[in-house]
């Protein structure tokens, strides 16, 4: 079964940037594509961004594109969004996600994390 677990939340005022992780386990990642989707108060959980472990792709949310970096790191099974001139509206629980179903506009990932939260105060 496959396991997901963030860190890197935390506030951080409007301009500032964060680091947000994802460490996974239970599966083939090599096959998989992974990616964030962030919630915030009131609002339905929407994409961020994903990738597809053997690099064939990467894909962002127009909303964050030039801003956020999503990338895979040198440990085995680690994921990675950088944050940049992160802005107030960026305040969200952001989730890790994966599937072996490969991207695509309409995905629906199986597989998440609890979930961080990240604040960003103007």
């Amino acid at each position: 079964q496959v396991q997901l677990a963030e860190s890197g939340g935390g506030l951080v005022q409007a301009g500032g940037s964060l680091r947000l992780s994802c460490a996974a386990s239970g599966g083939a990642f090599s096959s998989y594509a992974m990616g964030w989707f962030r919630q915030a108060p009131g609002k339905e959980r929407e994409f961020v961004a994903a990738l597809s472990w053997s690099g064939g792709g990467i894909y962002y949310a127009d909303s964050v594109k030039g801003r956020f970096t999503i990338s895979r790191g040198n440990a085995k099974n680690t994921m990675y969004l950088q944050m940049n001139n992160l802005k107030p509206e960026d305040t969200a629980v952001y989730y890790c996600a994966a599937d072996i179903v490969p991207y695509r506009s309409d995905w629906g990932p199986r597989s998440w994390g609890q979930g961080t939260q990240v604040t960003v105060s103007s």
